[in-house]
């Protein structure tokens, strides 16, 4: 284990141990035992779906099994739609409740959000073996599920031990390692995001979180080809700065380390129900959309002239609560986000002063603010090629969106999320009408 490992585990609220590399799932009976999971006497309970039982489940079993752990029946989920639905999550809570099963999720974002939720519900942790570097989920808090109404994010504890096999990650389908990329990626828009909200007093920068995701992202990211092939060292690189992501997330208590506007695209069309083919586009692919999105947004700010930008002329463009509750109306047609939006919005709006205030303290620092975000960040078209050649996408119709519902996603996820942004910058300088107007004049 190397030291930033170490750290990461010694910095995290729940997970107490990380088993990473290649043959890492021969490790897993192991962790279920003292001192990292605790378990003794309790059974096992492997839950993958049809296609992560056959990658890894067989071989989890294989060796709870092997090492004279009980074993309760594995729940192995067949459904060519399954997706991190809150009756899925009932269902496996009921079936831990009938036991003292603990759950030992085989799988990646699904899976594994399924099992947090209802490991979570049943009052009890949980194991995770990673079968695909997808998402930054494994080791965070929280986990995104479709209810009824809308997708929204439940708390509940990371797992208490991970176990992350590299043969097994780097032989997983392409498109989910890309997927991961992708949304490893988009911490550099995040933390751009971050850098902004720190600067203008909205929300300090935690150091330890800062740094167990950015410090070494450059060089986690530096080959998407390798991952793209399925390059151990790519994959390695790619797995561990996703597993950071999450460690991040939990000293932080806050996703903040790892997800920014890009993100908010993303949480828009998950809460839009939005489907691409008859499926949910992968988070990554959606992330990734967001984050060339907003690369380009502050590419377009940096050139606009902020310092000099006319505080009194947007004041007057500001709404106050009762045109902004009509500015909601207008903007989201589901009474659902509506509702939700104006939560949201209500949570981080100013009045007429306090705008002025952050405006001029916006000017103020611009000159030494523009270039540490410029360092921060990886120019757009960097950004695209990298995604390229991992193989995700790089257009919003890739993904199903056009182009004149990608202009309209810049003003909905401003509004769904209380987390200060560039789409924030953007919408209180009233500057984001004229980038949409230059970005979109054909859509």
């Amino acid at each position: 284990m190397n030291d930033r490992i170490e750290s990461a585990l010694a910095a995290a609220t729940d997970t107490r141990e990380l088993r990473l590399g290649p043959g890492a799932i021969r490790a897993t009976a192991e962790v279920f035992r003292p001192p990292y999971g605790g378990f003794a006497g309790r059974p096992a309970l492997v839950f993958a779906d049809s296609n992560t039982f056959e990658a890894a489940g067989r071989s989890v079993l294989d060796v709870l099994r092997a090492a004279g752990l009980p074993v309760a029946e594995p729940v192995v989920l067949d459904d060519p739609d399954l997706h991190a639905h809150l009756d899925y999550a009932i269902r496996l809570e009921a079936i831990l409740r009938q036991t003292d099963a603990i759950a030992v999720a085989v799988g990646s974002g699904t899976i594994n959000d399924l099992a947090k939720l209802a490991s979570h519900r049943a009052g009890r942790s949980y194991l995770v073996v990673a079968t695909a570097a997808s998402m930054d989920g494994y080791t965070s808090f929280g986990a995104s599920i479709t209810s009824a109404t809308a997708k929204e994010t439940f708390y509940c504890p990371a797992p208490r031990a991970v176990v992350a096999d590299l043969d097994v990650i780097a032989a997983a389908p392409p498109e989910l390692n890309a997927a991961g990329y992708a949304d490893l990626l988009a911490k550099t828009t995040a933390g751009a995001d971050w850098i902004l909200a720190d600067a203008l007093g909205v929300e300090p920068v935690h150091r330890q979180a800062w740094s167990l995701v950015q410090d070494d992202l450059r060089q986690r990211v530096s080959d998407p080809e390798g991952v793209r092939h399925g390059d151990r060292e790519a994959i390695a690189n790619l797995t561990e700065g996703l597993l950071m992501g999450g460690f991040a997330m939990q000293a932080a208590a806050s996703s903040r380390p790892a997800s920014g506007a890009e993100h908010q695209f993303s949480h828009l069309w998950d809460m839009q129900d939005h489907r691409h083919e008859g499926r949910i586009p992968y988070h990554g692919y959606k992330v990734g959309i967001g984050t060339l999105a907003s690369a380009r947004l502050y590419e377009w700010l940096f050139a606009a002239g902020i310092e000099n930008l006319d505080v009194g002329a947007a004041a007057d463009a500001w709404p106050d609560e009762a045109a902004l509750e009509r500015l909601i109306e207008r903007t989201h047609a589901s009474p659902t986000l509506r509702a939700y939006a104006l939560q949201e919005c209500r949570a981080k709006h100013l009045d007429r002063a306090a705008l002025v205030r952050r405006l001029e303290r916006l000017k103020a620092i611009w000159p030494e603010l523009r270039p540490r975000l410029q360092a921060q960040l990886l120019p757009s078209e960097t950004l695209r090629r990298m995604l390229r050649q991992v193989g995700a996408p790089v257009e919003p119709a890739e993904i199903g969106i056009d182009l004149p519902r990608f202009r309209r996603s810049h003003i909905e996820a401003q509004q769904i999320r209380r987390r200060y942004t560039v789409l924030d910058l953007a919408t209180e300088a009233a500057l984001l009408p004229a980038y949409l107007d230059r970005r979109f004049r054909q859509a």
